[in-house]
């Protein structure tokens, strides 16, 4: 790998690198750089910097043995920031509830980069943006703070971030990464940092905007190949056959996609394909299948809710303040995170049969379950004698626990199962006189 200059003052440890923003893609990246260059942690939460200089990650990205091997000095004081050559922006960028973006977290962190950016520095940003963002957003933002100019007192990259959140095999060394700037020198600056820790090959995209358009529809071309499986579900399940063995069978052919119905939540799949369909309406253009596909899949939890219902009837059980518990709230298995958590639309569908709903996360902070669920998490003990059990989250305990004891939360007679996962068999589940569901 060849370093620039500017680059090998970082490694000599001249100049500091900021990571702005601490989440499950901001502290790896600043892990990986921390092995070879001065690394400042900021975030403007005071309770997750307190953990994590208590050697504790609750994204659960790092374990504890890795956060401690980190050399990151952590900080939610601003003036920290003071004196870094290279600011790396890894903020939230969510949609509100009318799915409009919002780049709060994007402009807050330019203005607190904008109040300490000396000249010759450079920021770049891998939070995931529409077009346009970086240099007409967050740039004149930090020019506003910095009272500093774009080109000729510092710079601007884009590098978007590939996390996938507790994957532990794609990683932020073994992912191609991306890399965009404002103008070649800098390009070179970032091919010299990012290299350091990025194992494989480096993208250098033309221009700023071709990175960030390349983020926002890596996660809407899966969004969009999900909403056909989840439509292709909804069809099969009304002629009685199981979504899954025909997947399988389609599946033996060389080009065939390897997509499976599901909820789709979380920051990426659920979030970026707004940021797409906003920027395009605002020139002019209405997308048709992007948004045909987030419908679909937005009401995937109303769809299982209705399910769970029909299956309680089915049985002659009173849908009325019946006691269906709820396995698993996070957005994805194995993680901890329950924000734009799907779970959530099953759970205020059923509340609205008047159904009882228990719910149970071995991961989840109850806290965020009040917040982002508005539901009180119960123990696994505590559930018993339901009437129905809907399995949502595969996370590894349930795994290990098996379709009978999952089964066994419900009443003696034939207990009613949902998979939503399908991590179970059909034929398993009729042995063992279940009435199972899969989606």
């Amino acid at each position: 790998m060849k370093k620039s200059l500017k680059a090998q003052s970082f490694y000599a440890g001249k100049n500091k690198i900021a990571i702005v923003g601490l989440g499950y893609v901001g502290l790896p990246l600043a892990a990986h750089l921390s092995r070879h260059f001065t690394v400042i942690g900021f975030d403007i939460s005071e309770a997750n910097v307190a953990e994590l200089k208590k050697g504790h990650d609750r994204t659960m990205e790092l374990s504890d043995g890795e956060l401690k091997k980190a050399n990151i000095h952590f900080t939610s004081k601003p003036a920290d920031l003071a004196g870094c050559k290279l600011f790396i922006v890894a903020v939230p960028t969510p949609v509100d509830h009318f799915h409009v973006p919002d780049l709060g977290a994007m402009e807050n962190a330019s203005a607190i980069i904008g109040r300490h950016l000396t000249a010759g520095s450079c920021v770049v940003y891998e939070s995931t943006v529409y077009p346009g963002v970086t240099e007409d957003i967050c740039v004149p933002i930090l020019e506003r703070e910095s009272k500093l100019k774009l080109g000729r007192d510092f710079t601007v990259g884009y590098s978007p971030e590939r996390i996938n959140p507790g994957d532990k095999v794609h990683t932020v060394s073994n992912t191609v990464k991306i890399i965009s700037a404002s103008d070649a020198e800098t390009l070179n600056l970032l091919e010299g940092i990012y290299g350091a820790v990025v194992k494989v090959r480096l993208h250098r995209a033309s221009s700023i905007k071709v990175a960030e358009a390349a983020k926002v529809i890596e996660n809407t071309q899966r969004d969009i190949n999900i909403a056909l499986m989840n439509e292709l579900a909804i069809i099969f399940n009304k002629m009685g056959i199981d979504t899954l063995e025909v997947l399988e069978a389609a599946g033996t052919k060389w080009n065939f996609l390897n997509f499976r119905p599901g909820l789709v939540g979380g920051h990426c799949i659920g979030v970026d394909p707004y940021y797409l369909t906003y920027k395009a309406e605002s020139i002019g253009y209405r997308p048709e299948v992007i948004l045909s596909g987030r419908r679909i899949n937005d009401n995937m939890g109303k769809y299982v809710a209705e399910r769970t219902v029909k299956m309680l009837i089915a049985a002659d059980i009173q849908v009325k303040k019946a006691r269906v518990a709820i396995l698993g709230l996070s957005f994805k298995e194995n993680v901890p995170d329950l924000r734009n958590t799907r779970v959530v639309d099953i759970i205020n569908e059923l509340k609205d049969y008047g159904v009882t709903v228990m719910a149970h996360d071995p991961l989840a902070i109850p806290e965020e379950a009040r917040e982002h669920c508005g539901i009180e998490p119960v123990s696994l003990k505590a559930i018993k004698d339901v009437e129905a059990v809907i399995l949502a989250v595969a996370h590894r305990e349930y795994m290990e626990l098996g379709i009978e004891k999952i089964a066994s939360l419900c009443r003696k007679n034939r207990p009613i199962l949902l998979d939503i996962k399908a991590v179970f068999e059909p034929v398993q589940a009729k042995s063992l006189g279940i009435n199972y569901w899969r989606l």
